[in-house]
């Protein structure tokens, strides 16, 4: 479990293919508080640490993930969002992130608001995920609140710490993210869906 607070940001430092899955190093300056076996969000994506060498570490992405996340078009030296796994009795100063990736979404809008900036998000609503207005969403492993809810469409506000301590900075339009919807809102609505 996660919180959605980006804990670091993580260098891209290499990318290797092998057969369907991508090993991913890392350098962080949280390598040194990992070990083998544990688990971290990149971009809110739950991954294993595999292998740990001086500020650098691995982890595997297999296809499954790379097909159903932003992961597959990660770059050398390209920013990544990080967080460690939240520890029972820390304050939840985000909401519940599981780490697992419903979908993808589009940034179709960027407009800066006179020292904070709204983000707005296209997803497909054929996989049947929803947003609320007020609600929790996260975007690349962010714990952030939705500001405006339509069918197939959200918006985010930014305030300038998140701009400046996640990868929102260099987020354009036209990028890919990662989503993770709400679990809370995930439960009610399938046992909506049960009922019906």
């Amino acid at each position: 479990m996660f919180t959605g607070i980006i804990e670091n940001l993580g260098i891209i430092k290499t990318l290797k293919k092998d057969s369907g899955n991508l090993h991913i190093t890392v350098q962080s300056s949280i390598t040194g508080k990992l070990k083998i076996d544990q688990s971290v969000a990149h971009n809110g994506v739950c991954l294993t640490v595999v292998k740990i060498d001086g500020d650098q570490y691995t982890v595997t992405a297999i296809k499954e993930t790379l097909d159903k996340t932003n992961l597959g078009h990660l770059k050398n030296d390209e920013y990544i969002n990080l967080e460690r796994a939240m520890k029972l009795g820390d304050r939840l100063d985000g909401h519940i992130v599981q780490g697992h990736v419903d979908q993808t979404a589009k940034c179709i809008s960027v407009n800066e608001n006179d020292g904070s900036w709204e983000y707005t998000f296209e997803y497909d609503q054929a996989l049947n995920n929803i947003t609320i207005e007020k609600g929790s969403i996260t975007i690349n492993g962010v714990s952030l609140t939705v500001v405006n809810s339509k069918t197939n469409q959200f918006s985010v506000a930014i305030i300038p710490y998140t701009y400046n301590h996640t990868t929102f900075k260099s987020l354009k339009i036209g990028n890919n993210v990662n989503l993770e919807f709400d679990v809370i809102g995930k439960y009610v609505k399938r046992l909506n869906d049960l009922r019906n």
